[in-house]
């Protein structure tokens, strides 16, 4: 309690401290300090709520508490107390990540507790409760999930991020882990009470090619398919995928529940961008299952850390999920169409080796719908927010391609990626002869949804602000629409 009332003050104390410069709006920012995976997201009497890891005394990462916020709409963010701290012997160096349930009313929080004990680490499952949504208290005999529920099954030292459920009378957590030559592994869980819990299986092993750890996993069903969803490490590059770091991935098929197993028919990485990390999906009132992701990468420079503005890191825009054709689909919330005053709207316009210009059209909060008619092979070249700085976007039609780079724009970001820091690829055919772009600026990222299906997510640091959008191709194209608007 003492180390929530500490957090709880500081944050109050310090807030003001915070500069704005490049803080968003709409997405899901912490008051201040360092923030990274989305934690507990759930609709829990009337409203989402989104939890997240926390250091709130630095903008870098530090022992982890669980930051919370709640939303009507999941644009608007109110933000609330610190809900969880380290401090008891099973969390005492860090409440990592986690999830939220409700039962009975009451709202259950599962999570990491992490501690370091003569320099080796030991991870445990915990649970906290909450009448209100608001003040939790953690279960008294924490941990849940230990030494002995894992025996020659997984190292204690790599075991976390426990992902809740139910499926009928019972309870289920999957939770990431390793195999002993590093390979990775999600683990599930089964409970009649949320209190009592014992291994079932391992869901799904990796092999060498697919990282040498899985984190943050998240087990559902969606139009007939079982979706797991993780975030390995060190997962090499295939092709135009897995460029970052740490990737994102979903595997699709269906679980055998009997013997706990998934029967992977497809998988494929989930964001196509340099800057999404451990998604998390929840069921809205109309049981569409919303994804929302951390955006930001690790061991990636960060220019608000750099310029001293005392925060790092923010949420995604949420995302509606669909599975198609054995592909994870995603496509803006629809809160987003309510949230924005379109200004600017024209159809069938000709694009070709003359750059258009649309002066004015970008500002900070920006919604932007781009469909193009493409009928023969050509590039089409967009430059958005541009000024003495640009974010750009080149489609060529040939190699049904897809290019986004913020090289150009103001302050540089490095990464351990080599060159790929700045620039990723992703392959985007068309429908029916046709591109359809929706960008979601808010200040300093841009998420580029194309075509209802796919996502590429950036941010980005502008020192000199550009508001105009240039479009031209390299043979004739129809601009068949162009929306553009202020989201509020």
């Amino acid at each position: 309690m003492e180390s929530l009332l500490k957090a709880n003050h500081y944050i109050k104390e310090h807030s003001k401290e915070v500069v704005s410069q490049y803080r968003n709006h709409f997405h899901l920012m912490a008051p201040i300090g360092w923030i990274n995976d989305p934690n507990g997201f759930i609709y829990f009497k009337g409203e989402y709520h989104l939890f997240y890891q926390y250091y709130p005394y630095d903008s870098i990462w530090g022992p982890m508490h669980w930051g919370h916020a709640k939303s009507k709409d999941l644009i608007h963010w109110e933000h609330l107390p610190v809900a969880l701290a380290p401090g008891e012997v099973y969390d005492k160096d860090g409440c990592f990540s986690g999830s939220a349930i409700e039962k009975d009313g009451r709202l259950y929080l599962m999570y990491t507790g992490h501690n370091v004990i003569d320099g080796k680490v030991k991870q445990v499952q915990c649970l906290a409760v909450s009448d209100d949504g608001i003040t939790f208290e953690k279960y008294e005999k924490n941990p849940i999930i230990f030494e002995k529920h894992i025996d020659q099954i997984a190292p204690i030292d790599d075991f976390r991020d426990p992902k809740v459920f139910q499926k009928g009378n019972h309870f289920y957590s999957v939770v990431a882990s390793r195999t002993t030559d590093n390979r990775g592994q999600i683990l599930l869980f089964e409970s009649d009470d949320l209190l009592d819990w014992q291994f079932k299986s391992v869901l799904l092993e990796g092999d060498k090619k697919q990282g040498i750890m899985w984190e943050c996993p998240d087990l559902f069903h969606l139009d007939g398919k079982d979706v797991l969803i993780m975030s390995p490490i060190e997962m090499p590059k295939q092709g135009y995928s897995y460029w970052n770091t740490s990737s994102t991935i979903a595997f699709i098929g269906s679980v055998d529940w009997e013997k706990g197993k998934l029967a992977v028919e497809n998988f494929h990485e989930i964001d196509a961008g340099l800057d999404f990390y451990a998604p998390q999906t929840c069921l809205n009132p109309e049981k569409k299952r919303i994804m929302v992701a951390w955006m930001q990468m690790w061991h990636r420079t960060m220019p608000s850390k750099e310029l001293n503005h005392h925060w790092s890191g923010t949420m995604t825009l949420p995302r509606e999920l669909q599975v198609k054709g054995n592909r994870l689909l995603q496509k803006p919330i629809k809160q987003l169409t309510n949230a924005t005053d379109i200004h600017f709207h024209e159809k069938n316009i000709t694009v070709d080796n003359s750059p258009k210009e649309f002066k004015g059209l970008i500002s900070d909060q920006t919604y932007a719908q781009l469909i193009f008619e493409i009928l023969t092979p050509q590039t089409i070249r967009i430059d958005f927010a541009r000024g003495k700085e640009m974010l750009e976007m080149v489609y060529s039609a040939d190699e049904e391609l897809l290019t986004v780079s913020r090289a150009k724009t103001g302050w540089h970001i490095d990464g351990n990626e080599g060159n790929s820091h700045h620039t990723r690829s992703m392959h985007a055919p068309l429908i029916d002869g046709k591109l359809t772009l929706e960008i979601v600026r808010d200040t300093s990222s841009a998420e580029i949804f194309v075509n209802s299906a796919s996502c590429m997510s950036f941010t980005f640091y502008e020192k000199s602000k550009g508001h105009n959008l240039t479009i031209s191709s390299t043979g004739k194209a129809t601009l068949e629409s162009m929306m553009v608007g202020e989201i509020e």
